[in-house]
């Protein structure tokens, strides 16, 4: 009789420790999200302080981007390797300490810099979490709940970095936005080494493909400056087109040397999931319309309608509390009862339908009736769509590769963001400049530049939808894949040897 009260004591404990694990790595999130989110409102502060154009202010957000959403993939198959809390710890050190430079930062190249390293430790601890996640709660209910959770914090961090934004960059300056990160960075790291489960990696005894990590960092770094780039010197220059082909030819070279190599980052047999494929592409184009909107939206309200940095963190405050509410009370109902696709769809039309509201608002525009509308349509849209795509992303990974299959989906809504950003800050700019040449008035000019800007983000979650609706394939999250399904996913398994 003791052995079995010692017993159920014993899985009390480990059942309570899971949770706890889930707080820390939800804590972990929500230093990253936090961080994406805090310096949209101060971009207009710190283009003043640090005298960038619009176009390369973009590089304050990409520079994080791209070395988060270059990275993932390399850090994810660390994780699968080495074990994913020595990769989720190393992570948190790296943040919270470029977090620093990042506050004490007076220059573009120092900001920029600093940004870089930032996103570097980002991705090293964003491409875990998931990997995590998925290992501690299997249970297909216990996973929808997870996950509900997971994305409630990313929502909600969204909503506290505007508005400790606001408040940060007027009350003292935007350094302290930075500087935010440290406390939480800390205790996150705290807890944890004393509460995330140490799982022992398959080994590095057959290498790590660093030359392929390399090559599509690099590919998506060239690319994401040829386009911001792009309002400076003309989109049919020779600057760039030579520097777009030579990033186009590295990411060809990137799948050629994956398709080649024994071990390779990206095991190409992966993306027979015709479910890790569709998620992949869909979670390309969400992310356009969802940073697009932090990005024009924080611009259009201060440089047009003339608000502060704190009455922006408010006036975002709606749309990310609506985000975390449907994240966290409704979309797992939802999924349970439908199904994760016909929870999807759903979003995204309603994200769509948002930022098409938001193509139409008009210099003069007023919070209530021009603002908030478009907001609620997206909250709601971005609530739904979030958890679904995710698991959709996960759902048929084989345990050893669900580290890397974290970093997929993390790593294709990044490099979404990174290039999103760059389009459409580079066309609106574009648009601003040539009306602006023919005498048009400075906010009529930019609210034109941020109307092309929506439309573009709107036809990319367009096009997210059809992608999802013909390719995307039902079926209860959580559960094993099916024996037809690991066959498909370990096809080639004794070749990759993953």
């Amino acid at each position: 009789m003791a052995t079995t009260t010692g017993q159920i004591s014993s899985a009390q404990v480990a059942d309570r420790r899971r949770w706890l694990a889930l707080v820390v790595l939800c804590v972990g999130q929500l230093m990253i999200v936090l961080d994406a989110t805090v310096v949209n409102v101060a971009l207009p502060t710190i283009q003043r302080d640090l005298h960038f154009s619009q176009s390369s202010l973009a590089w304050v957000i990409n520079a994080y981007l791209i070395t988060f959403g270059g990275l993932l993939l390399l850090a994810g198959r660390l994780g699968d390797l080495i074990g994913p809390k020595r990769i989720f710890v190393t992570g948190l050190s790296v943040f919270t300490a470029a977090s620093a430079f990042c506050g004490f930062s007076e220059s573009q190249a120092e900001l920029i810099v600093a940004r870089f390293v930032q996103g570097a430790g980002a991705a090293i601890v964003a491409a875990t979490i998931l990997g995590i996640l998925v290992t501690l709660f299997p249970e297909p209910r216990e996973k929808a709940k997870a996950m509900g959770v997971y994305a409630f914090v990313a929502s909600a961090g969204g909503s506290i970095g505007l508005l400790a934004g606001g408040v940060l960059t007027q009350a003292l300056s935007w350094h302290w936005i930075f500087f935010i990160n440290l406390p939480i960075g800390c205790a996150a790291l705290l807890l944890g080494i004393a509460f995330v489960p140490s799982h022992k990696g398959t080994g590095t005894h057959d290498g790590v493909d660093v030359l392929g990590a390399v090559m599509v960092t690099t590919a998506v770094m060239l690319l994401v400056y040829a386009i911001v780039k792009a309002s400076d010197y003309g989109w049919e220059s020779a600057h760039t087109i030579v520097v777009g082909v030579v990033a186009l030819a590295l990411l060809g070279g990137f799948v050629r040397l994956e398709a080649r190599l024994t071990h390779p980052l990206v095991p190409l047999r992966m993306f027979r999931s015709r479910n890790l494929a569709g998620a992949t592409f869909v979670r390309v184009l969400f992310p356009i319309g969802m940073f697009g909107q932090f990005f024009l939206g924080a611009l259009y309200l201060q440089h047009v309608l003339g608000y502060s940095a704190i009455t922006t963190g408010l006036a975002f405050m709606p749309m990310n509390l609506t985000v975390g509410l449907f994240s966290l009370a409704i979309a797992a109902r939802v999924m349970t009862r439908l199904g994760a696709k016909l929870t999807l769809l759903p979003g995204l039309a309603l994200i769509a339908g948002g930022l098409a509201l938001f193509s139409r608002v008009p210099v003069h525009g007023h919070y209530l009736t021009d603002v908030l509308p478009g907001m609620a349509l997206f909250g709601i849209g971005a609530g739904l769509a979030f958890a679904p795509s995710i698991s959709l992303a996960m759902a048929d990974a084989a345990p050893a590769d669900v580290g890397l299959a974290s970093g997929l989906a993390n790593v294709s809504m990044q490099m979404g963001a990174a290039i999103g950003i760059a389009v459409l800050a580079s066309i609106s700019s574009s648009r601003t400049s040539a009306l602006l040449a023919r005498g048009v008035s400075n906010n009529a000019a930019l609210t034109s530049g941020y109307h092309v800007g929506y439309l573009i983000a709107t036809g990319c979650i367009v096009a997210a939808f059809v992608l999802a609706a013909a390719i995307l394939k039902d079926r209860d999250i959580g559960k094993a894949p099916t024996a037809e399904q690991r066959t498909t996913l370990h096809m080639g398994e004794g070749e990759t040897g993953l």
